[in-house]
């Protein structure tokens, strides 16, 4: 009656590595470098309850507050108001590279003019050249704006003087 004390011997046929088992000294195809996936994005820095913001170059891969590529500035958001200083030009230079900012980052590179830099220059040209001047549509229209205004305080005394006049009959 007595039971085997034998191991289990392994399979015979081992099958294709899995992505389960680690491929030492393979490097793996989709770090080549040419397909990694740039976002501009923000990387929370500072204390609980009191954050302060970077804005990184990072493998959209990695986790938020990963391994970045290259800081590019800074946001604060809780000063009043808030501080925001990023470095214009390397984040143009991503921007035409093809990295993707998030929505947030975006609306931060509007505000400190990197998204306008980019938007209005094609690749390849130089910063040196001015942008073409804007036509101002809007100087006619502020002229008769302020006309109006003008023509309206007028009417507005003209009420309140014959409303004066009225008062003083009243009263004689």
């Amino acid at each position: 009656m007595g039971a085997s004390c034998e191991a289990p011997s392994p399979p015979e046929s081992v099958g294709p590595q899995t992505r389960d088992t680690p491929s030492w000294g393979k490097p793996d195809e989709t770090e080549s470098g040419t397909d990694v996936a740039v976002k501009l994005r923000l990387m929370r820095m500072g204390k609980k309850k009191q954050p302060t913001y970077r804005v990184v170059a990072a493998d959209s891969r990695k986790a938020r507050n990963g391994r970045i590529i290259e800081a590019l500035g800074f946001y604060d958001p809780r000063r009043d108001p808030s501080v925001i200083e990023i470095d214009n030009e390397r984040a143009v230079g991503w921007l035409r590279t093809g990295a993707q900012p998030t929505e947030r980052v975006e609306k931060l590179l509007k505000i400190s003019g990197a998204w306008d830099q980019f938007k209005d220059q094609p690749a390849g040209t130089s910063s040196s050249t001015p942008p073409p001047p804007k036509v101002e549509a809007s100087a006619p229209v502020a002229e008769e704006a302020a006309e109006e205004a003008v023509a309206e305080e007028a009417a507005e005394e003209a009420v309140a003087e014959e409303a004066a006049e009225e008062l003083a009959e009243d009263e004689s």
